[in-house]
């Protein structure tokens, strides 16, 4: 087996640092001795996007909020079912993470970052919700393995009862807030209902030929 190289290290603000590590010919990035992502398993990350796409349906110039680039899977995924008309803000706190998506991933990238239709923002995602009313048609929260905030204590504000009232006033009528995690959260859930949402959680495995773990997304709507 071949051991583990270590590529590059890049600070999280507020939090301990990130580590992009390459084994064979996949990419992993870790939290301390967590694996927050890896290029092997992607198939979760892209059905954030591609159910989230689903729900909103045929709407013109769609506004979506990207939540964490990661590995750029799931914007990746929004980009091959949007329209030339949509636009995707991506937030994303590391500037690191960004670095190396044009660096040492820049294969796994395939230039999606400079797609016309993509903005990239260096910046804490809950700042691009709390500053607009009424202007996404979703969504996309990608930033921990679930509804806590394991890559900063910061991001526990994302999901308390007035992070997720501000995501509601920042969404369209009929807007989506949709959230991965590595599993379930029964509290989340209710959470989501008790600010006005209406909840859908679905199941996904995290590989796209259907093996590995079972992940988790809400779907969240508004009215």
């Amino acid at each position: 087996m071949k051991p583990r190289e270590l590529i590059g290290e890049a600070e999280v603000p507020g939090g301990p640092p990130l580590r992009l590590i390459r084994h064979d010919n996949a990419f992993i990035i870790m939290l301390d001795r967590n694996e927050l992502m890896s290029s092997r398993m992607s198939g979760s990350e892209k059905a954030l996007a591609t159910l989230t796409c689903e729900r909103l349906g045929g709407r013109t110039a769609p506004r979506l909020l990207i939540g964490g680039y990661g590995m750029g899977f799931t914007l990746r995924a929004a980009l091959s079912v949007l329209a030339s008309d949509a636009r995707l803000i991506v937030a994303e706190l590391v500037p690191g993470i960004i670095d190396w998506a044009r660096g040492p991933m820049a294969a796994i990238t395939q230039g999606c970052l400079d797609d016309p239709r993509v903005d990239v923002r260096i910046g804490d995602v809950a700042t691009q919700i709390t500053d607009t009313r009424h202007g996404y048609d979703a969504i996309l929260l990608d930033v921990d393995n679930g509804p806590d905030g394991l890559t900063r204590a910061a991001n526990d504000g994302l999901y308390s009862a007035q992070g997720l009232a501000r995501a509601h006033g920042a969404l369209k009528p009929g807007g989506i807030l949709a959230v991965w995690s590595a599993g379930p959260d029964r509290a989340f859930t209710q959470r989501l209902r008790q600010t006005g949402f209406n909840v859908e959680e679905v199941k996904v495995r995290a590989r796209e030929n259907g093996k590995g773990p079972m992940h988790t997304i809400w779907f969240a709507s508004t009215s």
